[in-house]
């Protein structure tokens, strides 16, 4: 027995020393033969922020409840009082100050407080927020701010000791530890782009945008979702991986706003029967189902039938990891994919175009209430199941019509559509519009023409 105790705990202790030795972490003290986090943890929580949030109430934004009359004739209060909620975030940019954390933790903010860990309070500006990752960028004026490196995702692997630092219930800053439990978890239904990072590490409501590390005092995720059916920590917790991160967040702070393009390409998973009938001797990859005409993979030469194995040397593991990628690239960026036809390697460059460009037009003679709206199939299971708004341009018709950016459009007069394609079809029917549109729990309607 006191052997296998020795093992069991020498091993993972061997590898906590080199990872802080390779990070320049004062090594790990031992008090009565017992090992702490405390060196690394004093390095790495003065990043790491509370977050709270003053948002308008739901009354708030409903005109006939601002009415004073209209109050005193119901009974409510002469005033209605605004929402404050908690959230955690990390600093990632010291001299710039740049603070992210998750966009539904500072969605419809009116006042944003950060609190860092020595207890300043700084006030927060929103740089930009993207709601399809769940991203949002602020900025913070404050001296001596500390910021935690961005660590490579790509590099983890499961079984990794990770932390999770974040405001859970709004106890303050609290620190939590486990492994990363599996990667690449898709089909969640959270997010518009989704890749995450599963772990054991407790993760509660309040640490959502806080930060999840690893024993090289990295940042490799952001937290963001858990599953718990009674609202707390049952072990299954959910970041949005760091390489993720890293490309959002460098077009937030650039355009505030995440400018997505498309290459022209709807794919499905690589199923061992597919790979069968195809003639390819690999696991995982993207099946090209279609190719847009006229679009730059149409340019570049990929056929319906063509398996994407690997974008810019990073390996394709299926459907959606394929749209996330391309998702993540900015507009004019270059793609470069590997692919197998026949057996026989293929390769292709090709550029991302704007959305606007590709679909901007076609929206448009539709039906011009929707100009200004940028959209894309939402994916689950490598399959769209609907249509994702992705951008919409301020103060246009589709945002004048209450349509805004990670709202998802699932029936148009009650018909389900699946695809940009049956949407567009669909606008194009005669007479009255009303899109059914899920935005976070709430579904509604908005009519366009009667």
């Amino acid at each position: 027995m006191c052997c296998f105790r020795t093992i069991c705990f020498s091993v993972p202790l061997l590898a906590f020393l080199t990872a802080q030795a390779h990070a320049g972490i004062p090594p790990v003290t031992l008090d009565g033969k017992v090992p702490t986090l405390a060196p690394l943890l004093e390095q790495v929580t003065p990043a790491v922020v509370n977050i709270a949030v003053l948002s308008r109430s739901p009354e708030q934004n409903n005109p006939m409840l601002r009415d004073p009359f209209f109050r005193r004739f119901f009974g409510l209060p002469e005033q209605s009082r605004p929402q404050i909620s908690a959230g955690s975030g990390v600093i990632v940019e010291a001299r710039s100050g740049f603070v992210l954390t998750n966009h539904h933790v500072i969605k419809d903010a009116e006042q944003i407080v950060v609190t860092l860990k020595d207890g300043r309070r700084l006030q927060g500006k929103l740089v930009g927020s993207d709601p399809a990752t769940d991203l949002a960028l602020l900025k913070v004026e404050g001296d001596n701010l500390k910021a935690l490196p961005l660590g490579d995702s790509d590099a983890l692997r499961v079984g990794d000791y990770v932390m999770a630092i974040g405001n859970p219930f709004g106890l303050g800053q609290t620190v939590t530890s486990g492994i990363v439990s599996a990667l690449g978890r898709t089909g969640l239904n959270i997010e518009g782009y989704e890749d995450f990072i599963q772990t054991d590490a407790s993760i509660n409501p309040g640490n959502s945008g806080g930060a999840l590390v690893n024993l090289r005092g990295e940042l490799i995720g952001v937290n963001t979702a858990i599953i718990g059916p009674s609202g707390g920590n049952v072990g299954i917790g959910f970041a949005i991986p760091s390489n993720m991160v890293r490309s959002v967040m460098s077009q937030l702070a650039k355009y505030g706003e995440v400018r997505r393009g498309r290459i022209g390409l709807t794919t499905q998973d690589l199923t061992p029967d597919l790979a069968k009938s195809l003639a390819v001797a690999v696991n995982n990859g993207a099946v090209v189902a279609e190719v847009a005409k006229g679009s730059p993979a149409d340019k570049a030469g990929v056929r319906v039938g063509d398996v994407i194995v690997a974008a810019n040397g990073r390996t394709v593991r299926s459907s959606s990891d394929l749209r996330n990628q391309i998702g993540l690239l900015a507009v004019g960026s270059e793609v470069e994919f590997k692919a197998l036809r026949e057996g026989r390697e293929q390769a292709f460059r090709l550029r991302v175009e704007a959305l606007r460009a590709a679909q901007g037009a076609e929206i448009e003679a539709a039906v011009p209430e929707l100009s200004g709206l940028s959209i894309a199939n939402a994916e689950r299971n490598g399959q769209s199941q609907a249509v994702g708004v992705v951008a919409v341009e301020p103060d246009s018709q589709a945002w004048s019509h209450g349509l805004r950016p990670g709202d998802v459009i699932v029936a148009v007069n009650r018909r389900k559509v699946r695809t940009t394609r049956e949407l567009v079809a669909a606008l194009r029917t005669p007479g009255p519009l009303v899109l059914t549109v899920v935005r976070g729990e709430a579904v509604f309607g908005v009519t366009l023409r009667q």
